[in-house]
């Protein structure tokens, strides 16, 4: 399976801490050997899948799209203003 990163994604994980990114790794895993393991969203967000994990004390949500050979990755974020600001970045898609 392909993995892309959306600009956005890769702009907000060069900001996370060598143990962020090993942890944020594990979950990408997660998601390639099981790709429902989130939440597909509704309405303007449709074939959009949430995946939700905690680092440390942190709820993260990691929004990305697939199909049979790739997965894109399209944003990482705290909950606060998160859906607000995935519809913002795929609109301007």
């Amino acid at each position: 399976m392909k993995i892309i990163q959306s600009r956005s994604f890769e702009q907000r994980v060069k900001k996370f801490n060598h143990a962020q990114k090993i942890i944020l790794d594990e979950q990408i895993k997660l998601i390639i050997e099981n790709p429902n393991i989130g939440y597909e969203k509704k309405g303007d967000l449709s074939e959009v899948y949430v995946h939700k994990f905690k680092v440390k004390t942190i709820q993260y949500l990691l929004a990305y799209r697939f199909n049979e050979e790739r997965l894109e990755l399209i944003m990482i974020g705290p909950h606060q203003n998160y859906y607000r600001d995935l519809k913002k970045y795929l609109k301007k898609r």
